[in-house]
């Protein structure tokens, strides 16, 4: 789920917050309880983070990369628009979006990430609108695609679209129909007649 960067330590760091986070929640996790999972003293700890919100927004961040790198990988891959479409969705969500609906802790780690990492999340859209309009370009030129509007416009739907499947799900499996009924909504608007 986690793709940090090349330090053990971070790495184990980001790995011992996601699990106190999913398991007590992001208020009633502790840095104590972050470096005691990440087998490190507290002190060893403020050496890499600052705080709480530090660590959450190096989650996002590590969400984001993983999600950049296997977004842009299915979108490539073989299959029908739809389906390429659906496996990009999926990647955007990744594992955390699976793990978060499923934590009792889920809500409030929604609001922790809007509030501890806004910035760090608006980073990472803007990536994803990037890697998507990259692709309905590239997909355009050859002809697999039709552009109904301004491809950024459409890369940035994309993304509010899941957004608002994410907001509006009371669960993970209403999140994955409504990811997967968005992949053939926008498949089929954009396939070539």
């Amino acid at each position: 789920m986690i793709k940090a960067s090349d330090d053990p330590k971070q790495r184990a760091i980001l790995e011992s917050a996601w699990v106190a986070f999913s398991a007590y929640g992001f208020r009633k996790t502790s840095m104590d309880d972050i470096a005691r999972g990440a087998g490190m003293s507290r002190p060893a700890l403020y050496l890499h983070y600052r705080n709480k919100e530090a660590i959450f927004a190096g989650l996002v961040e590590a969400h984001y990369g993983l999600a950049l790198e296997q977004v842009a990988v299915a979108l490539t891959t073989t299959g029908s628009l739809e389906k390429r479409l659906q496996a990009a969705f999926d990647a955007q969500g990744g594992p955390a979006m699976k793990a978060m609906m499923t934590s009792p802790h889920g809500l409030e780690l929604f609001e922790a990430g809007m509030s501890a990492a806004g910035e760090a999340i608006a980073i990472g859209e803007t990536a994803l609108q990037g890697v998507y309009v990259s692709w309905l370009n590239a997909e355009a030129e050859a002809g697999r695609v039709v552009l109904p509007g301004d491809v950024g416009e459409i890369a940035r739907v994309f993304c509010s679209a899941m957004k608002g499947v994410k907001h509006t799900s009371k669960d993970y499996a209403s999140y994955a129909s409504g990811v997967a009924q968005l992949a053939l909504l926008f498949g089929a608007a954009l396939r070539p007649r």
